[in-house]
């Protein structure tokens, strides 16, 4: 059935959560695991699903994003399958910006009129999960729902941080609380055995909506709300049949630098909550770069993407992402170093080290913990980062402190010996 269900991956407002990585790129082309983007993970989630016909919303900073879904997903001239950018524009019904999730949505509405469908699965771009919602989608069908919504058993500690769904014995959705800070003990709803067992009995929102196709359109059409989670669920409660989609799996909302960080290193883990090797893996772009290679280099829980060449001392539970230089004798301890968009020719590492300024990549002798390398940075030698007191969070102009998490922004340029 989910032939009939065509998909919206909402691209998300200003990121400013994830900022400075959203200073010059949307959240949805955010790089993650050393070589895919955040929107690959909805997308590869849709394609598994066979849902093969999606759009992709988005309003700042989108060129990259362009890029990555021009360059990327690719279709037979025989199939109906596309993956497309909506960017927000201005026509003559409508000259403003998208106001919300909901606004997004109906402002797009007359780009899927020409596509024939019956549901619409609407997710979110910055969300680290496995889902096959062909499961989701015959759930929806088994029990007419006109609203489904995709939920996971929480603990109490994370209620004031959800959308709260409470459910009936049937998975109707009978109330909806918008992050409750007291009075949900009400809330607890029936979960699996082992979901009670983890103390895990609330029912969060995990963000991802699938409608009838005539519901959506005539909550959308003809008025001004602007956001699902607030306006539109709550609303619909009372007056359609909502039923709750309940996931067990591992799902993790990753748009704040402390989540995106954590959600990155726990990859490294013996046996990871996300399994990239799972055969439902994640579609990238196909990039033709050479193995990387590892000269004297002690890895212990560390990833190392594709076209790396590294003669570090030792990495540490990090990950190294696409075409990284790391020197010798520099040490990387829980570290997410993007890596770069090209190589530095000869010449060009000749004329550097002439002029006495960093080349491309991680230099030698370094020393780097807890920290987040934006691509295209250029990180001297004898640097160390990270390494002493707790830091202070703020804006350093190269670099970003969040949580005790250094941010090296994007091309940023790093001299020889200096210690953040």
């Amino acid at each position: 059935m989910t032939s009939k269900v065509i998909c919206i991956v909402l691209g998300g407002g200003q990121g400013s959560r994830l900022s400075p990585l959203t200073a010059t790129r949307s959240k949805p082309a955010v790089p993650i695991a050393g070589k895919y983007r955040l929107v690959d993970i909805p997308i590869s989630n849709c394609l598994h699903s066979g849902i093969d016909r999606i759009y992709v919303l988005t309003q700042f900073n989108s060129a990259s994003l362009n890029k990555h879904i021009k360059n990327t997903y690719h279709f037979s001239s025989f199939s109906n399958a596309f993956v497309d950018i909506l960017a927000a524009e201005q026509t003559p019904s409508s000259v403003a910006w998208f106001q919300g999730t909901a606004d997004a949505v109906r402002q797009s509405l007359h780009h899927l009129a020409v596509h024939e469908f019956d549901y619409v699965l609407i997710l979110s771009g910055d969300q680290l999960y496995q889902m096959d919602f062909v499961e989701m989608v015959d759930q929806h069908i088994k029990t007419q729902a006109e609203i489904s919504i995709a939920t996971i058993p929480v603990h109490v500690n994370d209620v004031p941080g959800f959308g709260i769904l409470k459910t009936d014995e049937n998975n109707m959705i009978t109330s909806f609380v918008e992050k409750p800070k007291t009075g949900f003990e009400k809330l607890v709803s029936d979960v699996s055995p082992q979901m009670e067992a983890e103390g895990r009995i609330y029912l969060a929102s995990m963000g991802i909506y699938l409608f009838n196709r005539k519901l959506l359109y005539d909550l959308l059409i003809g008025n001004d709300r602007t956001d699902f989670g607030k306006e539109i669920i709550p609303q619909s409660i009372e007056k359609h049949k909502v039923v709750s989609y309940q996931y067990e799996g591992y799902w993790t909302d990753i748009g704040t630098i402390p989540s995106f960080f954590d959600a990155n290193l726990g990859l490294t883990d013996d046996i990871p909550q996300f399994n990239l090797f799972d055969k439902n893996h994640i579609y990238t772009r196909a990039r033709m770069l050479p193995p990387s290679k590892v000269s004297g280099t002690l890895l212990e829980k560390t990833i190392i993407s594709d076209g790396c060449i590294v003669n570090a001392k030792r990495i540490t539970r990090s990950i190294i992402g696409i075409r990284t230089r790391v020197g010798f004798d520099t040490v990387i301890e829980n570290c997410y170093v993007m890596g770069s968009d090209n190589y530095q020719t000869l010449e060009q590492i000749k004329e550097s080290h002439e002029s006495h300024t960093p080349v491309m990549g991680i230099g030698d002798r370094c020393h780097i913990r807890n920290a987040i390398i934006d691509k295209n940075t250029y990180i001297g030698d004898d640097v160390t980062i990270n390494c002493g007191e707790k830091l202070e969070d703020g804006d350093y102009g190269s670099y970003t402190v969040q949580d005790g998490i250094v941010i090296i922004k994007k091309r940023a340029i790093i001299m020889d010996g200096t210690v953040i």
